[in-house]
């Protein structure tokens, strides 16, 4: 039952998440970039701050110092920057599509630098996911384009937000490590504000929308946690490909993109990498686990 409840709200958070990165497509196109990510940054800082301070503790501690910290936040920084600034000419379904090879890039990070053991098989999935992204890339003689590899980036900066994680001792608060990065984004929103477009005051749809961002921002992000906490891993993180599954339909249905064959056979492969990945994770535990099942 545990499970199930994780898987819901698992799948629940990927739905908000696909929901907040439709709001900041829609907005990119006519907010600067630099303020779309001050003010939702901001909004979100405000929203986990209040919850910190409702539950009897300070906002800002030591902790925000600790190296793992700061490391995390400026991954989340550039990931969030680097994303909603592609969003600005890059369909959500494939940006979404691109985005999912970041557990595979995960597992790239805890094997380099946190020691964990990765076999050949997994090592084969990781390279037919990248196979899978290439195909969604389709690179030429002339390179990429800017914005695609925006969304790279994106992709390598959330898996070592990601990789940090797992590296942080246990005391560190999740709200505060949500409330530390959204602070950053908001800091990152303003250090842009000289190199784009003028800043303006956005008008009521605009201000809506933005709020509605970090509703469903920060809601989703408390679903996650929760669904992280209730159940086993290996069992409820498959569910993150969800995400995809909403990112194309609000692509098709609402935003009107249209997704090629290349698109769909990379995201494809990627899914089908990733699960396989964590397949080969949760045996691996369980041998752990039970050396006679070996």
């Amino acid at each position: 039952m545990e499970n199930l409840r994780g898987i819901i709200l698992m799948t629940l958070s990927m739905f908000g998440f696909t929901v907040t990165d439709s709001f900041h497509s829609t907005l990119s196109k006519s907010i600067p970039v630099s303020q779309l990510l001050f003010m939702f940054g901001l909004c979100g800082f405000f929203v986990f701050a209040a919850v910190i301070v409702r539950s009897g503790q300070k906002v800002f501690t030591r902790d925000w110092k600790h190296p793992l910290v700061l490391a995390r936040n400026g991954s989340e920084a550039i990931g969030t920057a680097a994303f909603i600034t592609a969003l600005v000419v890059v369909p959500l379904s494939t940006a979404s599509a691109i985005l999912q090879a970041t557990p595979l890039f995960v597992t790239i990070g805890a094997a380099m630098f946190l020691n964990e053991a990765v076999g050949w098989r997994r090592w084969a999935a990781i390279i037919m996911g990248f196979g899978g992204v290439l195909l969604i890339l389709r690179p030429s003689s002339d390179g990429l384009a800017w914005e695609v590899l925006l969304v790279v980036l994106a992709m390598i900066a959330l898996a070592a937000r990601d990789v940090t994680t797992r590296a942080m001792p246990g005391k560190l608060s999740t709200l505060h490590l949500a409330a530390y990065a959204f602070a950053t984004v908001a800091l990152t929103g303003l250090a842009m504000v000289p190199f784009g477009a003028p800043p303006h005051i956005p008008t009521p749809l605009q201000a809506g929308l933005s709020l509605a961002s970090v509703a469903t921002g920060t809601l989703s992000y408390y679903a996650i946690t929760a669904a992280m906490r209730l159940g086993e891993a290996s069992v409820i993180t498959p569910f993150r490909y969800s995400r995809l599954i909403f990112a194309m339909s609000i692509g098709i249905f609402v935003l009107g993109e249209r997704p090629d064959a290349m698109t769909w056979l990379g995201a494809a492969v990627i899914i089908a990498s990733g699960l396989y990945t964590f397949a080969r994770e949760r045996n691996r535990r369980v041998a752990e686990s039970f050396p006679l099942a070996k």
